[in-house]
């Protein structure tokens, strides 16, 4: 890594860094000149989808895992710092970034509840109004509490897709270019 900036992605559960939204989003960032970390999980609880506990322990195995993983980087390093998360990543990350007193710019891709209890600086944050895994409209008051722009997709789920292909290739052209917009 010789870049003056860098990026970190968090992965959810499931939801890799080869899916579309971590994807073109790291092309994108590369595209901009980041180095780019993506943090990888070890095996995680199954069907913790309304398990508050399994939650909880899922995001205890990530944030481990992050700490593990990240514990080399100087970021003192780096002039410009994005960290990207998508879902239970949103919590990993905000966690790992108020631990370690950093400041970089953040986007959440379909961010969950336990997200809004870090504090929030320099975020972007994306949800479809039909997530299945987060109260939207408490969502959307946290967000404005926090005075956050967050972008909602209509009909979308957790992926931010819809069943139609078209559609969600217009979803995930608008979530890159407020991506790019953002960290300019």
């Amino acid at each position: 890594m010789d870049s003056k900036y860098l990026a970190v992605i968090f992965p959810g559960i499931g939801y890799h860094k080869d899916k579309p939204l971590l994807y073109y989003a790291s092309k994108l960032l590369l595209q901009q000149g980041y180095d780019l970390m993506f943090v990888e999980y070890p095996e995680m609880p199954k069907n913790i989808k309304g398990d508050a506990a399994k939650m909880q322990e899922a995001a205890e195995l990530a944030y481990a895992k992050a700490e593990e993983m990240l514990s080399w980087i100087d970021y003192s390093k780096y002039q410009k710092k994005v960290f990207v998360g998508k879902s239970i990543g949103t919590v990993v990350m905000s966690k790992y970034i108020q631990e370690h007193h950093l400041s970089p710019k953040q986007i959440w891709y379909t961010p969950v509840e336990a997200t809004f209890e870090f504090p929030a600086e320099k975020v972007i944050a994306f949800l479809g109004d039909a997530d299945p895994w987060s109260d939207v409209e408490m969502l959307k008051q946290k967000a404005a509490d926090a005075n956050m722009p967050l972008y909602l997709y209509p009909d979308c789920n957790h992926s931010l897709e819809t069943d139609d292909v078209d559609k969600n290739l217009e979803i995930i052209r608008d979530v890159m270019q407020k991506t790019a917009e953002f960290v300019k």
